[in-house]
């Protein structure tokens, strides 16, 4: 369907809201294309296309709102109806203030890229069979599982306050799980999302394939308080689950957040800085809007150490008696729009770091990051594909590790970061030596 079918829709939907009594409409237009291939035990298992479609409709009536959503045409009156007779029975929201208004969006960079678009099936294969060569450029390395993906997409925002946002984009991912085959056993992964065709597959396989290599034969470790380095894909895991749900605006307004009347204090180290910017060249969460048509932004959340800011979307804003921030986000066309990051970016004066520590560990990632209490921001995982750090060096392989802290503790002792930020989904962070961590051998 033309994209100009799409706005016809919209308008009609947002006309038989009116008829039906809504006092505001928001429909929320979503297509896309994806095309994946697997991987099983070094082969690629299978390879297929997906395409969907769906319309969202929010609809406001006397404060209350009410929400459907369908992938069928043939239902879009039908669900506008839905949605106001939704609102029509919940009860009025004194916290409600209206949706997003008309604005000026700023052109941001780097969302669609043609050669994704343009990519074939076949394409697709050849991209999934460098990640398996990638892995077997390594002796006694089995991928186990993995995948390459694509996607375009196209979505739509009109409201009935004049808001009209449209967008494109496209995305690209690689991902590879190995496994040592000999006697002793040891796993790992990789991977990676780009806007772009600028990964290297193979790299991608092969670094994942030398990370298990060199886990094997682990040595075991004393426990204490130690130095640890988190390289992007552990720390993001503690960031997205320990700290993210702190500075979301309805989780404060709720009180299940330890940041709650906190804007101004100092909560990380001086030299550390943390924003969310939704105008990132060709970040994953990048767009002209959020998913309610508030202009992208960038936020300063964290500024040298000081909590400046929380995230908020529309409805936590108007409940605040602030503007909103510009995050809004939805699971997909069939949710309303929460609180949510764009591109969470952390900032930390870079330098090569582990030749400054005499004594540590190295942590590549985590498990039971999603067990962290999202209320106090205290975590305990399990480390994995750890390494000792002596004397400025990588060393020996740690068989078993856990680390336990607060998120908070942990952010407000960084020591030093390093220079290779990572785009790891929507958090890019460098890799981050903190000290004072609780270490279980």
């Amino acid at each position: 369907m033309h994209n100009l079918d799409y706005y016809d829709i919209a308008g009609k939907a947002l006309k038989a809201a009116e008829k039906f009594g809504a006092n505001e409409a928001e429909i929320y237009i979503s297509s896309g294309k994806s095309t994946s291939s697997d991987i099983r035990k070094n082969s690629i298992e299978s390879a297929h296309d997906k395409h969907s479609f769906g319309i969202g409709v929010r609809c406001v009536v006397n404060g209350a709102v009410g929400f459907a959503s369908t992938n069928v045409f043939g239902d879009i009156e039908t669900t506008v109806h839905d949605a106001v007779a939704s609102a029509k029975v919940m009860p009025d929201d004194p916290d409600w203030k209206n949706l997003p208004v008309s604005s000026h969006y700023s052109e941001v960079s780097g969302l669609f890229n043609s050669d994704v678009a343009d990519l074939s099936l076949g394409d697709c294969v050849l991209k999934t069979r460098e990640m398996v060569e990638g892995v077997s450029s390594v002796d006694g390395i089995l991928a186990t599982s993995g995948s390459f993906s694509r996607s375009t997409g196209f979505h739509l925002i009109m409201n009935s306050n004049g808001v009209e946002v449209e967008e494109k984009s496209t995305a690209v991912t690689g991902f590879v799980d190995v496994i040592t085959t000999g006697d002793a056993i040891s796993t790992a992964y990789d991977f990676e999302v780009s806007r772009n065709l600028d990964i290297d597959f193979y790299g991608l396989g092969k670094r994942a394939a030398t990370l298990a290599s060199e886990s094997i034969n682990g040595i075991e470790v004393e426990g204490g308080k130690k130095d640890v380095v988190f390289h992007p894909f552990a720390l993001a895991d503690l960031i997205e689950n320990a700290f993210v749900p702190s500075i979301d605006a309805d989780n404060v307004q709720k009180g299940r957040s330890s940041l709650v009347d906190r804007i101004g204090e100092n909560i990380a180290s001086d030299s550390l800085s943390i924003y969310d910017d939704g105008t990132l060249e060709g970040g994953l969460g990048s767009s002209l809007s959020d998913d309610e048509g508030v202009p992208s932004q960038k936020t300063t959340v964290v500024g040298n150490g000081v909590l400046e800011s929380y995230l908020y979307d529309s409805y936590t804003a108007g409940k605040a008696g602030v503007e909103s921030t510009g995050n809004g986000v939805r699971n997909s066309y069939a949710s309303l729009p929460r609180v949510g990051t764009t591109n969470l970016v952390l900032d930390y004066p870079s330098s090569d770091i582990i030749p400054e520590i005499d004594s540590g560990v190295i942590i590549n990632t985590v498990i039971g990051a999603h067990t962290a209490n999202h209320i106090s921001g205290d975590f305990s995982v399990e480390a994995r594909n750890a390494f000792v750090i002596e004397n400025g060096e990588i060393g020996s392989p740690i068989k078993s590790l856990m680390v336990s802290g607060n998120i908070f503790e942990l952010l407000s002792n960084v020591q030093g970061a390093g220079k290779d930020a990572k785009k790891v989904g929507g958090i890019v962070l460098p890799p981050i030596w903190a000290s004072e961590l609780n270490v279980v051998g």
